[in-house]
């Protein structure tokens, strides 16, 4: 049967017509085979152009439809509702993409308008072999699981709790607060910390709708949006949460002393340890490693002294299983390791510090109880703060990490606040980036506190007469600097946690080549991801200070709780395929598949799949020996006519076609 197609090419403003000829595409296009109508508008995506669409559909008839304009990523979805409006199967349009493949990439105009061509005549050929295809609805499980609980895992816990709906709040660590529990001040309003951070951890622990897992991991994740199964593993604390009381008495009577992990190396803790006085919970948790009951069987001091008898070294590590219609990853960052980079002497030097080692130092229960002290117990006279240590560098991480700057004028404060104005501070920077609100009126505040700025990234610190030197040159004064100071902080930057690969493989998210995790679109789809019920919040996707942080994690919850309210989800058809009378049965498929949708049916000796977890990556299309696995809405057929039309000289142009114009051509069938 002949198909009647339309064709609609986009100008996208001068982004596609800068490059291509939009109207000579459209005649073009309305003299290849089957094609009916062929048209371009200035912006097919607007009202006007989407009714074009709807109407010339109703009015002539149309079975299929190409749209060639910006990527598919953007707007596919809006002519897939456009076309469904209008009463046509929306898996019967095809969205080719002459923006970011063609005027974006090709410079010359004839070959860009050429280019599209070949782009539009091979969506014509693969359209035809388009088939209907339909989405089912399933139920989605009310409850959230939150993973990760700095700051933006507890806003998003907050946010959902307070619409009635259940959630388990995921951390790693024996206490919630993530890095925020590290800091002293937030700038730039110099907040404390402290009290910004404590109330919402408190409100975690006590809302009825949050369950609150500390000192736990994801191992596994199966299913399919509004339906993941999660495994946990829950780690033994030995000290039993529900007889606990926190007094602490334990912790003073533990005989062994590790580095602390919390301190930044700055302090000591013991072996039974929580991070900060404020912590929740409250209740403490033992270093298996290091407890000394553990390790050699010997000691016991916790236990005895413990009043409630919570102290329990019979505990073992214990898995649970949990059911949940969506997932908000919440993992946060990490700071740089500066010690590869000798050129500025973190761990050469005593007193060169990090930035979140600084930040312990100006705290209240830090190791110097707030002070601002050098190892020798001294203030510093002097104190030089390097910025971009390891951010917009092409030899560690090319992007900038947003917040250097300001912590650094922060840090600038601090030491004229508890030092004194007498002390000299030194900020060696390339460019000032302060983008907030109130942020550029903090830099102007620093500036007449008397802070000396010098442009121009340091080659190296180095020691000179029981002193630092921070050697380097002044690009606004085209002269090379030598600066001793008594302390150098390095501002180190913003990078994905060490573990983020093996989070993404649980998770079934993808992550970019900074190793942060991908949201689905940067502008359009910030907190979702390519799966769908996995959606992102804070700093797991990219540097971003506490505000920036907060607002990611309530757009992160709204998504849940979306999906949550409406109780109902639909299933994209797009999945793969299994041709079982092609299928020999030999179960390649099922080790490549990420999402566990592959089963094996041991009556019929074929692989089957469960098209509800199944995500149409095409993994098994593309080893499967035998063609038996394929993706519905690309199968062979389609694809290989595409190609064809990519690799095929193009017809000639002046063949006849009735009624050709450069907006609408009808074409004989």
């Amino acid at each position: 049967m002949a198909r009647k197609i339309g064709v609609y090419v986009c100008h996208c403003g001068s982004n596609i017509a800068g490059r291509v000829d939009c109207p000579e595409v459209a005649r073009f296009a309305g003299g290849l085979k089957n094609v009916a109508v062929a048209r371009d508008y200035q912006f097919m995506c607007s009202d006007p152009g989407q009714d074009m669409i709807i109407r010339d559909i109703r009015e002539h008839g149309l079975d299929r439809v190409v749209v060639a304009s910006c990527s598919p990523r953007l707007h596919e979805k809006t002519f897939q509702k456009a076309c469904a409006r209008a009463g046509l199967n929306p898996y019967l349009m095809q969205h080719c993409c002459i923006r970011e493949h063609c005027s974006w990439v090709t410079p010359d105009k004839g070959e860009a308008t050429l280019k599209a061509k070949h782009i539009v005549e091979a969506a014509v050929l693969r359209v035809g072999r388009h088939q209907e295809l339909h989405s089912r609805e399933v139920e989605v499980l009310p409850d959230v699981m939150v993973v990760g609980a700095g700051i933006a895992g507890i806003q998003a816990a907050l946010d959902i709790a307070k619409s009635g709906h259940r959630v388990i709040l995921v951390e790693k660590s024996p206490s919630i607060g993530g890095h925020m529990a590290q800091f002293d001040k937030t700038f730039p309003t110099l907040d404390c910390a402290a009290c910004i951070s404590t109330p919402k951890m408190v409100a975690v622990a006590q809302e009825p709708n949050i369950e609150l897992l500390t000192w736990t991991e994801v191992e596994e994740v199966s299913g399919f949006v509004g339906n993941y199964t999660v495994t946990v593993r829950r780690k033994a604390r030995y000290v039993r949460e529900d007889i606990c009381t926190g007094c602490g008495a334990c912790l003073e009577k533990c005989p062994t002393k590790v580095v602390s992990e919390f301190e930044e190396g700055l302090g000591h803790r013991r072996a039974i340890y929580r991070n900060s006085p404020q912590a929740v919970p409250s209740t403490p948790v033992i270093d298996r490693d290091h407890c000394k009951m553990l390790t050699k069987g010997k000691c016991g001091a916790c236990q005895k002294t413990c009043p409630t008898g919570a102290i329990d070294f019979t505990m073992q590590d214990r898995r649970e299983v949990y059911h949940v219609g969506s997932v908000v990853l919440a993992t946060g960052y990490d700071t740089m390791d500066p010690t590869p980079m000798r050129e500025y002497g973190f761990g050469r030097f005593p007193e060169v510090y990090t930035a979140l080692q600084f930040e312990r130092l100006n705290n209240a229960v830090g190791p110097t109880g707030g002070k601002i002290l050098m190892k020798n117990g001294e203030l510093p006279k002097s104190v030089a703060i390097i910025h971009c240590v390891g951010s917009r560098d092409r030899n560690y991480h090319e992007y900038c990490s947003r917040t250097c700057c300001m912590y650094a004028l922060k840090y600038d404060h601090l030491i004229k606040d508890k030092v004194g104005h007498g002390c000299e501070v030194y900020n060696f920077y390339i460019d000032m980036r302060c983008f907030g609100k109130g942020y550029e009126e903090f830099y102007r505040r620093v500036q007449e506190e008397g802070v000396t700025f010098v442009r121009g990234r340091p080659s190296e610190v180095v020691q000179e007469n029981g002193r630092l030197v921070v050697v380097g040159e002044d690009t606004l004064l085209g002269s090379h600097v030598r600066v001793p100071v008594d302390m150098v902080v390095l501002c180190t930057a913003m990078e994905a946690r060490p573990d983020s690969t093996d989070v993404a493989r649980i998770f079934g998210v993808a992550q970019g080549r900074d190793g942060f995790f991908l949201e689905e679109h940067p502008k359009l789809g910030p907190v979702s991801t390519a799966s769908d019920g996995i959606y992102l919040a804070g700093t797991c996707q990219g540097p971003k200070d506490i505000p920036d942080a907060v607002a990611h994690a309530a757009g992160g919850a709204a998504q849940a709780l979306a999906l949550a309210a409406r109780g109902v989800v639909s299933i994209s058809p797009t999945t793969s395929w299994i041709n079982p009378d092609v299928c020999v049965g030999c179960k390649v498929c099922i080790g490549l598949c990420p999402y566990s949708a592959i089963e094996f049916d041991e009556r019929r000796h074929i692989a089957v799949i469960n098209e509800a977890m199944c995500k149409g990556c095409g993994s098994c299309a593309g080893y499967c020996p035998s063609g038996a696995a394929q993706v519905k809405h690309f199968r062979q057929t389609q694809v290989f006519n595409e190609i064809d039309g990519m690799l095929d000289p193009l017809p000639d142009l002046l063949m006849p076609a009735a009624d050709v114009s450069a907006t609408t051509t009808h074409a004989p069938a």
